[in-house]
This record gives C-alpha cells, structure tokens and sequence, in this order.
C-alpha cells in the first residue's frame, strides 16, 4: 500500500513538472522585438508596449530608438522587429504615398489600415485616441506681441519681414511630403534659406525657449509646449493630417496572437491628448525615464 502511495505521489510530481514545463514553453514561445523611433513621445509608447505586453505573458526585446520613419518602417517590414507604432498621418502620407490628407481620425485609419494590408501584408492594430499632429510653434509672449495666432497670420507676417523670422526644423519634417516645402505652398509663404535652422528635435524647443528661434516646427502633444510656455499656431487650413498613433505588425503575427487586438484597444481607450501630454511632460521637463513614465501610468489606469 505504502509504495503505491509512493509511486503515486511520484506520477503526480511528475504531471505537475510536466505541466509546469510545458506552460514556460508557451510562455517563453510568445516573444516579440518591440521597436519605437528615436524621440520621446515614441519611446514612452515603446515602453508601453513593452510594459503592458510583458503583462500579458509575452518576452519583449527592447529596440527602442530605431531613427526616424523609414528606419523603424524598414525594420518591420525586414522583420528586424515585429511591433512599433506608427502615426495614421505618417501612413497616408510618407509611407502610402498619398497627396491628399485626411483630417477624419476614423477615415484616416480606416484608409490606411485597409490599404497596407492589401498592399503589404501588415496589420493595423486599434490606433490610440490623441492626435500628436505636426504644428508649427512660437514663444507665447512673441505670439502676442507680434499678433500670430494662426498660420495664416504667419504667412502675412513673413511676406512682410521677411527677414524678421528665423525658422527651425529637423531634416525630416523639411523633407516629408506633408512637411515644410507643402506646408508653404498652401499658405503662400516662404522663409528665406538663410533663415532656416536645421537642428535636432530636442534642440528645436530649446532654440525656441532661449530666443534663437522665432518659430518651429514641433509636436502638438509635446510635454514642452507647456513646459515652455510656448503656443501652436492655428492650421486654420487644415493642412495637416490628423496622426494617431496604432501598433502595425505583420499579418502573420496578428494572426498568431489574437489577443493583441484586446491588448491595444483597451490601451486606446486611455491613451488620451491629456495622458500622453502629460507622461511626455514628465519626461523632458521632469526628467523621468521612459520607461519609469510608461511604467506608472500603465499602473495608475490599471492596465498593469
């Protein structure tokens, strides 16, 4: 009796270890490289995959920082990474090739979701709900005193005193098809060459802030416009596209993990104008780290 016992005790071991093994191999089956561009507003988003994916029994490797869109863009479609998000604006535009933009957030999405599957096989997953649109920003004292609330009021301004206003940009916007060159031809100005400054996007708002720069291009959800005390001028002709940010992945990985769907959407309904404003607040004026930023405030919605 006793050594049935023992033997019994030894199967159950067994199934339990069994079991056990077999649950790490699933777990450990569900890996992803999650990738992000190389500013702020990316890396939090970045970490937040990271963060809630981990959550849910994935192993994540860290390719935060790829570089701007065409590297991140390339290295999903060469499988160098499998998940970054991508802008719906930055979609239509740059990477779909579209001239005509959508200001619709919904109708943006629904376009170039259908659109990149048929053409390339990847999969839009649900897209959060802020709009981190391009916008062209000024000192909000200089705004003032110089009667520049819009970007119509620019365009008169420039034409004006045309050596009056320097203008900084980074190498991508001043060559995106949705950029600065289009942005000009719709409001009928242009700056002269000598006074663009090409610079880094970091360094683009501290231009601003210090007075080297009377206007830049910069991000509407960007911690420092408040940290600043800078204002975005009114796209009072709807130039820009609406950009919100969704998870593309290939279409074989949306198949493989059904769940990413879930994932994101409960994510979208969070990820709001206030709540990413604020997390890129805390990261370029706090000085907080993406990853502790995108940590905290998956755990105070609840998310994690």
């Amino acid at each position: 009796m006793r050594q049935k016992m023992k033997i019994s005790v030894v199967i159950m071991c067994m199934f339990f270890i069994t079991l056990f093994s077999l649950a790490n191999v699933m777990a450990t089956d569900k890996k992803l490289v999650v990738g992000a561009k190389n500013f702020t507003e990316q890396r939090i988003l970045g970490y937040i995959m990271i963060e809630l994916l981990e959550k849910h029994g994935f192993s994540c490797r860290d390719r935060t920082g790829l570089g701007g869109t065409l590297v991140a863009r390339n290295a999903l479609e060469n499988r160098q990474i499998d998940i970054y998000m991508e802008y719906t604006g930055t979609g239509l535009i740059t990477i779909l090739k579209h001239e005509t933009p959508i200001t619709d957030p919904q109708e943006c999405y629904d376009t170039v979701k259908a659109e990149d599957l048929e053409k390339n096989g990847l999969v839009w997953l649900p897209y959060m709900s802020f709009n981190n649109t391009y916008c062209l920003l000024m000192r909000k004292e200089e705004s003032e005193n110089l009667g520049i609330k819009s970007l119509s009021d620019l365009s008169a301004y420039v034409k004006a005193n045309p050596d009056a206003i320097n203008f900084g940009t980074n190498e991508e916007f001043y060559a995106r098809p949705d950029g600065y060159k289009p942005l000009q031809a719709t409001y009928g100005f242009e700056f002269p060459d000598r006074q663009i400054r090409k610079m880094a996007p970091g360094l683009l708002y501290q231009g601003l802030r210090d007075g080297q720069l009377n206007v830049a291009m910069g991000f509407a959800t960007d911690g420092r416009i408040k940290g600043f005390d800078l204002v975005v001028l009114e796209d009072d002709k709807n130039f820009f596209p609406v950009y919100n940010p969704a998870p593309v992945v290939h279409k074989e990985t949306a198949e493989k993990y059904p769940e990413l769907e879930d994932i994101f959407r409960k994510l979208g309904e969070k990820l709001d104008t206030e709540a990413i404003t604020n997390l890129n607040y805390q990261v370029d004026v706090e000085r907080k780290s993406p990853r502790n930023a995108a940590a905290d405030w998956l755990k105070s919605v609840g998310l994690i």
